[in-house]
């Protein structure tokens, strides 16, 4: 009996000893303390579910994600489930890094609960959920009240004439500017944003393949913002900018206007008064249409991974309802999920913008070309690099659509030729 008992605790040692061996790896690229903590309260809860089971949370800097993943993926280091870019999906996924989530959502309570958009981008690669997106980012115009009232500006820009009137009147009040250009990290959104609003249209590329950038419309509106800065109508340091550096700029009221997703908003919130700000529809261009990018990120799984269901189940935590509505509460993103827009979060006037534009015919959200494997470094190296070059006067407009349309068409002839 004596020995039963032994071999019984023995075991049962070894098999609590094998669960605490579970370690899953989770990066996240996106970061911040407030996403990382509200991230972990998360893991914490599928910790709890899944005795034995330790999650392992890397969190990598946006500003040099790309590289520093890219290095890890090259060194074998390869996480369980991560934090997905859409700008990413096509290179990881087309490479065959990531695993099908198609199964796993084939037996899901929660799949039918999620938008149908939702569903769609996860599947922009090859037709296959290889990524569960988690909210969407779509842009909108913040502007400073008090700011305006002071430059004699009696209500939000509706036009890109009226933004760069109403820029160059705020610009000429001591140490203020009118716009807080993101000429760093993240800042492609608003060169493809102001551009195909110039040109009226948001069709990248010609059946053919020939990129559009350098045709007359796209160039215009390239050239626009290349003026915008060097007019003065914003901070000269912005050429450097990223997403915490234009944020920072609008609410300590340096610059009186922020194009940005609806994560800006708590940083925002925390620090203005409600009466003190707004978020409006973004101006429109000559033909009356304005294009703002809706962006996306969510969960994918390495297909390297050696724990997929519990992977699955790390994801399933994390998009659940309950995960899902906590998170993007905390981050600013529109939720995955139909039923979260009934929530009384997002019916207050602070959405309203966004909700405005989601409502207008002649606003259309536009998803940039993530699709393209070459995507991820143009979005995060090349376009960064060139697009200061010609803030600067290191090169000039025209030299920049030129590039940017060298590059894409060579990207999207070649996807083409894979078809």
């Amino acid at each position: 009996m004596k020995t039963l008992i032994t071999a019984t605790l023995f075991a049962t040692m070894m098999a609590g000893t094998a669960l605490a061996d579970t370690t899953l790896k989770l990066v996240e690229v996106i970061t911040s303390p407030e996403r990382t903590e509200t991230l972990k309260s998360i893991v914490a809860k599928f910790e709890a579910a899944n005795p034995g089971t330790k999650v392992d949370i890397i969190s990598l800097p946006w500003n040099e994600a790309f590289q520093k993943f890219a290095t890890m993926v090259s060194a074998g280091d390869t996480p369980d489930v991560m934090e997905m870019p859409d700008t990413w999906l096509s290179l990881y996924g087309n490479n065959g890094m990531l695993e099908s989530l198609e199964p796993y959502l084939a037996k899901w309570e929660h799949t039918k609960e999620l938008t149908p958009r939702a569903l769609e981008l996860g599947r922009d690669v090859k037709n296959t959920a290889y990524m569960l997106p988690y909210g969407f980012y779509l842009r909108a115009m913040f502007y400073n009240k008090k700011l305006l009232q002071q430059a004699g500006v009696s209500e939000p820009p509706k036009t890109l004439d009226d933004f760069v009137k109403a820029s160059e009147a705020v610009s000429k009040l001591p140490g203020k500017y009118g716009y807080c250009m993101r000429g760093g990290p993240g800042g492609l959104n608003g060169w493809m944003i102001f551009a195909a609003s110039m040109a009226g249209d948001n069709k990248y590329f010609k059946d053919d393949g020939t990129s559009t950038m350098n045709g007359p419309g796209w160039a215009k509106g390239i050239e626009w913002m290349v003026d915008l800065y060097k007019k003065g109508y914003a901070p000269k340091d912005s050429v450097n900018w990223g997403f915490n550096e234009v944020v920072a700029g609008f609410y300590s009221g340096t610059c009186a206007f922020l194009d940005q997703d609806p994560d800006a908003l708590i940083a925002v919130a925390e620090r203005m008064k409600s009466d003190d700000f707004g978020v409006a529809p973004l101006p429109k261009g000559p033909d009356g249409k304005s294009f703002p990018t809706i962006g996306y990120g969510g969960w994918s799984m390495f297909s390297s991974s050696q724990n997929k269901d519990l992977s699955w189940k790390l994801i399933a935590t994390l998009e659940g309802p309950e995960g899902n509505l906590t998170w993007n509460k905390k981050i600013g993103a529109l939720p995955a999920y139909t039923a979260a827009e009934k929530d009384p979060f997002y019916a207050g006037d602070q959405f309203k913008g966004w909700f405005q534009e989601l409502a207008d015919k002649n606003t259309v959200p536009t998803v940039m070309p993530t699709y393209l494997e070459e995507f991820a470094f143009f979005k995060d190296s090349l376009a960064i690099k060139t697009s200061q070059q010609a803030l600067l006067g290191d090169i000039s407009a025209k030299d920049l659509a030129d590039q940017w349309a060298d590059y894409l068409t060579k990207a999207q002839q070649k996807f083409l030729a894979k078809k």
